[in-house]
């Protein structure tokens, strides 16, 4: 399941994961979402939090996740990664470099520090 974070600046999209995300997820919450922001702000910012609750990703949510990314590639200005698996730090790691914006990756013990560097003007 995906839940939409209210707590941030209106360019900041902020979402955490829990149990296990679908590509109904996508598409009846971050879609929408990403839709709202993008039409208000020409460079946007991306807060995702995996929770310790998280047990996976389906394949549908994972290409959703991927269209997302590439759809939008130029308006990504920040993105924080908050996750403690081992297996999304290293995709992160892997294919950060693609992304035209900086991406970030955070410890969930340092979630605080993450959402800090998000919504900072610096």
């Amino acid at each position: 399941m995906i839940e939409q974070l209210s707590t941030f600046p209106n360019n900041v999209l902020a979402f955490v994961g829990r149990g296990q995300v679908t590509r109904a997820d996508y598409d009846a919450v971050l879609m929408p979402a990403v839709e709202k922001v993008l039409a208000r702000h020409n460079r946007v910012r991306l807060y995702y939090e995996i929770a310790t609750d998280f047990t996976g990703i389906d394949p549908g949510a994972m290409w959703e996740d991927f269209k997302v990314g590439i759809e939008h590639l130029t308006r990504w200005e920040r993105i924080a990664v908050v996750t403690d698996v081992e297996w999304i730090r290293h995709t992160i790691r892997l294919f950060g470099f693609l992304m035209p914006g900086t991406v970030k990756l955070f410890p969930t013990s340092e979630a605080a520090r993450a959402r800090s560097w998000i919504a900072s003007t610096s």
